[in-house]
């Protein structure tokens, strides 16, 4: 999905027309941009947050010729999905998982993780 797919989506669900609901959502990404920028966390509750991270400097390697290679440190943007995110996307994936399964072989599920026994 790309940002005219969600605003179709957002707009037929919604009932408000596509030039407002881009209005808002840029002017919603632009705050976030402008909040995390200014080194400060955006929560948004059932979602997840946004917020300001930092990458260590690090040794790398040049992969055509193997060499070192120094990177430097950088900043860098973090997302934290939040626990009902969370939540309705394993779901996404069980019920996917369980529907191919259904199809084409057995489901056994472990913990977090799914697995699928394909017939041989």
């Amino acid at each position: 999905m790309n940002k005219q797919d969600l605003l179709d989506a957002v707009a037929s669900q919604t009932g408000n027309t596509k030039v407002a609901v881009d209005e808002t959502l840029t002017a919603v990404l632009a705050t976030i941009t402008k909040e995390v920028s200014a080194g400060r966390a955006v929560q948004l509750v059932g979602f997840g947050s946004f917020g300001p991270g930092e990458r260590a400097a690090r040794t790398g390697r040049n992969p055509q010729t193997g060499e070192a290679v120094e990177i430097a440190a950088a900043k860098t943007v973090k997302f934290t999905a939040g626990k009902a995110f969370k939540t309705r996307s394993t779901l996404l994936d069980a019920s996917r998982l369980q529907a191919c399964a259904n199809a084409r072989g057995r489901i056994r599920t472990t913990g977090f993780r799914a697995e699928v026994d394909w017939p041989a």
